[in-house]
């Protein structure tokens, strides 16, 4: 597949809500995921697709996700971004919000090895 392919099935999934299963489609074995912020008692870099997976699992166990938006991908290379849109509240405390962020991918031999993610203001 070439990575304009890739980066349109990956938004296609993440578009209809399959978060996880773009993630579990397109990732390397030694995936890197770069946040703008450490969640609680992390680190920022997470590697790994184990670790991945579990970042995952974390942000399901502590946001209810009222809606998300994909859009994109906008394709560079071997580069593309997607802008998500979200309402979630944090499970914590009960705060709603609204978020946005692009997440940057970078496609090697037909995988993802590294996703980026800027927050909007």
């Amino acid at each position: 597949m070439t990575v304009q392919e890739i980066a349109a099935d990956f938004a296609a999934l993440c578009s209809a809500g399959k978060f996880d299963e773009a993630g579990e489609k397109y990732w390397s074995a030694d995936i890197v995921s770069v946040e703008p912020m450490a969640p609680p008692g992390g680190d920022p870099v997470t590697r790994g697709i184990d670790a991945v997976r579990a970042k995952g699992v974390w942000w399901y166990e502590n946001h209810e996700i009222h809606s998300a938006e994909a859009h994109g991908p906008y394709v560079n290379g071997d580069q593309f971004i997607i802008r998500f849109k979200m309402d979630v509240t944090m499970k914590a405390n009960g705060v709603r919000m609204q978020m946005e962020e692009d997440a940057l991918y970078t496609v090697s031999d037909g995988k993802i090895v590294e996703e980026r993610f800027f927050f909007g203001s």
